[in-house]
């Protein structure tokens, strides 16, 4: 085991240099020789030169009978585990307050996926981020909830009525405004589900707010008591990043149960 570890250091002294990141992550879009590395790096010769060699002797990259470098499966493997690192750096003072709550340990170990996001912060940002999801679906919009603000459920049952799916997951318990009986009846909800147009289910203990369409995506963690925050999310149109929020409401809409209105209070 202690192999292991010093192994493992070693390979994080040999990614500890900004220009090394760079040059993986470069040849991971495409081959190069040292000499036209240098040039997109603006650097010397020589420093890209040594960075190579280091890298070479890491088992990360190697040299083709043209001269040309790339990436081995080891180099290739590294770079799909380097994001989860940026995220969560770039992130560092967000988790200082936030973890992943009820997320499984197979999306956490690709929460790289995520590294393309950028953070809406303020609570009226977030639901303007939402709407604008809304606005924006030409297919569906898939939702995880723990709170329901009212004034998002007349623009997305109006968007709904334009023809797109609503897949939706209410926590146990989740906190909605007083008025949303009658609104949801003035808006037609029941014709809706009788359509097939709108699916609900209910989760218990999920805490992390999920708000997606077809090609943009929104996730929020909760706070380190377990709380869902409403006033921070990711966002981004991403396709990694899409694809890790759809992931997940999947995994979440497959392990919920049936929707029940009695356990709701207003």
């Amino acid at each position: 085991m202690t192999d292991i570890y010093e192994n493992a250091a070693n390979d994080f002294l040999e990614l500890a240099s900004e220009q090394r990141l760079n040059i993986i992550f470069k040849l991971l879009e495409k081959k190069s020789k040292i000499s036209n590395m240098a040039k997109e790096l603006h650097a010397t010769v020589q420093e890209v030169h040594r960075n190579f060699e280091r890298l070479a002797n890491a088992g990360l990259i190697m040299k083709d009978k043209d001269g040309m470098y790339d990436l081995t499966t080891y180099g290739k493997t590294m770079c799909t585990q380097v994001p989860s690192l940026l995220f969560l750096s770039k992130n560092r003072k967000y988790f200082e307050n936030h973890d992943f709550g009820d997320v499984s340990m197979k999306f956490i170990q690709r929460i790289g996926a995520l590294a393309g996001g950028q953070q809406v912060k303020g609570f009226v940002k977030v639901l303007e981020q939402w709407k604008t999801i809304y606005k924006n679906a030409d297919e569906f919009v898939y939702e995880i909830f723990t709170e329901v603000p009212l004034d998002l459920i007349e623009p997305l049952l109006t968007k709904v009525k334009q023809g797109i799916q609503l897949h939706y997951i209410f926590s146990e318990p989740v906190i909605v405004p007083k008025g949303r009986k009658e609104l949801l009846k003035k808006l037609g909800m029941k014709e809706l589900l009788e359509k097939g147009l709108v699916e609900r289910k209910m989760r218990a203990g999920t805490n992390v707010v999920v708000v997606l369409n077809e090609k943009e995506a929104c996730v929020g963690f909760p706070t380190l008591d377990g709380v869902a925050d409403m006033r921070e999310m990711f966002y981004s149109r991403d396709t990694l990043f899409h694809e890790w929020c759809l992931d997940y409401f999947r995994y979440c809409w497959y392990n919920s149960d049936s929707f029940q209105e009695s356990k709701i209070q207003e």
